[in-house]
């Protein structure tokens, strides 16, 4: 994606993320298995609830919260009586200084940055990043 522009870049990450997911699970799902390959390892974070059944029968559960860890800033996901909640937590060495509830358009931008700047960073990211916005 070198010869790409970075605009460019960061919306068609954002255009592939946004047709792609309606609800936690679904976002969970694209950032760790369909994107996961872009991102580096412990860059995104799956909060799950389980449900007794769940236990019993060794499932995940439900995934209820996702967290992307970027550059001095976390993006949180998180289901909210049945709909979604966005929030860009802001941290300066560790200690966050501002948390802000955005509408998921600003949450996907940021995102499409923080996937942006990990392939920009990482040659297999990079190709990680373009097999998944041509497939």
């Amino acid at each position: 994606m070198a010869g790409d522009g970075g605009a460019d870049e960061v919306a068609l990450v954002a255009a592939a993320l946004r047709a792609d997911a309606s609800d936690v699970e679904s976002w969970s799902r694209v950032l760790t298995e369909t994107l996961g390959d872009a991102l580096p390892a412990g860059m995104v974070d799956v909060e799950r609830e389980r449900s007794l059944g769940d236990r019993l029968a060794g499932r995940a559960g439900r995934a209820v919260a996702v967290t992307v860890t970027g550059h001095n800033r976390s993006l949180e996901l998180r289901e909210h009586r049945s709909r979604i909640e966005a929030r860009i937590v802001r941290e300066v060495r560790g200690v966050v200084i501002a948390r802000e509830t955005v509408d998921l358009d600003a949450w996907l931008g940021a995102l499409a940055e923080e996937v942006a700047a990990a392939a920009r960073s990482s040659a297999a990211s990079r190709e990680a990043l373009r097999a998944f916005l041509h497939d």
